[in-house]
């Protein structure tokens, strides 16, 4: 057994010259073992003889010395023999790294993997803080305790990261210190010569509880990224119980407070519709200040057109006109009140969190949403601004009443079977007249010899109920009045 006696735990260099000489002279990587410092070798093994002269250098592919390199930092304690037996069988089996299926290369890629994602937890959880030295002055000190021996590996990162401050990075193993321009190791050190912190460590806790985003918290994701092992090290795993306890609250906070002006991009597109779309000419026969010149044949044509109507102050602040969606021979056509933020955003109705409440209403009754026609009382988003927020504002009669004759159009143009009207404003632009809910929800109203009515809740109405068990009686009556139109149009079933 021949011995080779390495400087350090990732002694790369080492291994590599030492492994040369191995395979110059002819040695198998059963007769090979390796010695780490001043640890004692083996009772029977022997120093490595010189090679001869003539001996011939050793071929690998490109990917070899940099997985090797890696290899040697994992922690396993025959590495230095395994990546030797690799360079070994490289010699007869040149392609060897492409068989994945190969046992050894399985295993190193297992443990290139495992040491990579190491060294990038020590380049995301080293935590420096500022000490006063003697020699040194002021200069930053981190402890960290990699599982693979990745200080050398991983030290140059720093070097660059931090090249304008000195610091110095403590591990029990390896110590990597950078003086401003030499990055140098020195032995080991213990928990207790880190420093504990610093006066910068108040300003970092109070950053990093500003950016924490409860919206995207997973915690089992976050423990999975940032092993409680490491905890012990970073400031700010403190606040980490007490940030994800309030996150219900926090991302409450988030939504109420978002900004809702359209971007940009939306003003542009806004913008582009309006140059793309020809303006037609008024007729006050027809409708003043709808911007059209005829009565529409088709829902397509009559979605075209109420895109230029300003018969009303709406059409201005608003993105575009939102005109309903679905196909021309709906059996029903479901009306809202008018569209909401995202509804005016995007150009289609119930699509924000009142169209998700619809959605799952619709599902649990198991109608097809595709085979309706979705609409809405009033074409344009009426609001009132509040700093960057757009806030709901009800149309008032006059808006309904104008906007009445675009959904009489869609009304003639797809002559349902059946109109649902979501909320009293949604009833009121049906039947021309106030209605309540409560006197009419829930029942079938003849609007013709072929068309009926029946009127329920908006679903916005379920999302402002204050308790979630007023939220779930109003769910399960909303679902039921779903079930009603179900069987009263059968064909909208799913399937």
């Amino acid at each position: 057994m021949f011995n080779a006696r390495l400087a350090f735990p990732a002694d790369f260099e080492g291994w590599r010259a030492t492994a040369r000489t191995a395979l110059a002279l002819g040695l198998p990587p059963e007769e090979m073992s390796f010695t780490i410092g001043d640890a004692a070798a083996g009772l029977f093994a022997e120093p490595l003889p010189e090679p001869p002269e003539n001996a011939l250098q050793p071929t690998v592919p490109k990917a070899f010395p940099e997985l090797a390199r890696k290899l040697v930092c994992h922690a396993d304690d025959d590495r230095f023999v395994f990546a030797y037996r690799l360079l070994w069988r490289l010699q007869s089996e040149k392609k060897l790294l492409e068989i994945a299926a190969d046992k050894d290369v399985l295993r190193a890629t297992e443990m290139e993997k495992a040491v990579r994602r190491d060294s990038h937890k020590m380049k995301a959880f080293v935590r420096f803080r500022e000490i006063e030295d003697g020699e040194l002055g002021r200069h930053s000190v981190a402890w960290f305790e990699p599982f693979h021996h990745t200080v050398e590996l991983t030290a140059p990162f720093f070097a660059r990261r931090f090249a304008g401050m000195i610091w110095t990075i403590l591990t029990p193993e390896r110590t990597a210190h950078w003086n401003g321009e030499e990055l140098s190791f020195l032995p080991g050190a213990t928990r207790d010569m880190a420093p504990g912190d610093d006066d910068m460590e108040a300003l970092w806790l109070t950053y990093y509880a500003s950016i924490f985003n409860p919206a995207r918290l997973k915690v089992k994701a976050m423990v999975a990224e940032m092993p409680k092992k490491y905890w012990a090290n970073m400031p700010e795993t403190a606040l980490v119980k007490p940030l994800i306890a309030g996150a219900e609250a926090a991302t409450r906070r988030m939504l109420e407070t978002q900004p809702t002006l359209p971007s940009l991009r939306d003003e542009r597109l806004k913008e582009r519709r309006a140059m793309t779309l020809p303006r037609m000419e008024k007729t006050p026969e027809v409708g003043p200040g709808l911007g059209y010149n005829k009565v529409p044949d088709t829902i397509e044509e009559a979605r075209e057109q109420a895109a230029h109507c300003t018969a009303c102050p709406l059409w201005e602040p608003a993105t575009q006109t939102v005109f309903g969606k679905g196909p021309e021979n709906a059996p029903v056509i479901f009306v809202g009140e008018q569209p909401g933020d995202q509804e005016d955003i995007a150009g289609e109705p119930f699509v924000g969190p009142a169209g998700k409440v619809f959605d799952q209403a619709l599902a649990a009754a198991g109608i097809d949403r595709s085979q309706a026609y979705v609409t809405n009382a009033v074409k344009h988003f009426k609001f009132e601004p509040r700093g960057k927020r757009r806030i709901h504002a009800k149309p008032n009669m006059s808006e309904i009443k104008v906007c009445r004759w675009w959904l009489d159009q869609e009304r003639a143009l797809i002559a349902p079977k059946l109109i649902v009207a979501l909320g009293a404003t949604a009833a009121q632009a049906v039947l021309g007249k106030t209605v309540t809910i409560k006197a009419t929800r829930s029942q079938l109203i003849d609007l013709d010899e072929k068309t009926q009515l029946l009127v329920t809740v908006h679903p916005s109405y379920i999302l402002r109920l204050p308790d979630q068990a007023a939220k779930d009686r109003e769910t399960i009556a909303f679902q039921a009045d779903m079930a009603l139109v179900l069987e009263t149009v059968p064909e909208l079933a799913v399937g």
